[in-house]
């Protein structure tokens, strides 16, 4: 945010880094609408139909994440903790155990760590997709698909952050325990359900006017 206000062409420098997910997500979105345009199709339809596919997607990436040992979950003492060798020279993840870069040097091991990868792994690839798929097998409402899947990636990402460990030079947004990616996830769980009510609601209604025709 400090670097935004300086410099309001940062958003689009994407070799600084970016939003991940969320980023992405808005990035997809466009390139749906613009191929939309150019087959002359409504942006849901086109939505609703990729949406069930994301998933896999999302879970080989999380599959990544663990390979690479990036975006691990806070201290466990739950039995598939996961201890980590990591340098204290590392300017974002290190930040987290400063007390244990001073008493042994610049290498040394975690705590056993949650595993938030494979959780994201599980929920928001394996679980979603199943859900998914067998809620958009029959005919849905123009968006209901698209508004589940915003609604369960919201609802799956925003518990996981509560295990999870925030970069060390973000740190948590608020109440020493809100993290910037549970303030970016919000915003798809309001939509989620803004979509799902207005599919339905919709629907409902042209089931009524076709109903009165006959």
């Amino acid at each position: 945010m400090e670097n935004l206000s300086h410099d309001y062409w940062y958003v689009f420098k994407l070799w600084k880094g970016g939003m991940a997910f969320h980023g992405g997500l808005i990035g997809v979105a466009l390139a749906i609408w613009l191929y939309g345009k150019k087959l002359n199709k409504n942006f849901f339809e086109m939505a609703d139909y990729v949406v069930p596919s994301i998933p896999l997607g999302l879970g080989v990436g999380r599959l990544a994440n663990f390979v690479n040992s990036e975006l691990w979950g806070k201290p466990t003492d739950l039995p598939w903790g996961m201890r980590i060798p990591f340098r204290c020279d590392d300017t974002t993840f290190a930040q987290n155990f400063r007390t244990l870069c001073e008493n042994k040097g610049i290498e040394t091991y975690t705590p056993a760590l949650h595993p938030s990868q494979l959780y994201e792994l599980l929920f928001e690839g394996i679980v979603l997709f199943i859900i998914i798929w067998f809620f958009a097998r029959k005919p849905k409402p123009l968006m209901a698909v698209s508004g589940l899947f915003l609604l369960l990636y919201g609802v799956f990402r925003f518990l996981i952050e509560f295990v999870r460990l925030p970069d060390g030079h973000i740190g948590y947004d608020a109440f020493g325990w809100w993290t910037r990616g549970q303030t970016a996830t919000l915003p798809m769980i309001i939509l989620g359900i803004v979509f799902l009510v207005f599919a339905y609601k919709r629907n409902s209604i042209n089931f009524k006017d076709k109903s009165k025709s006959k």
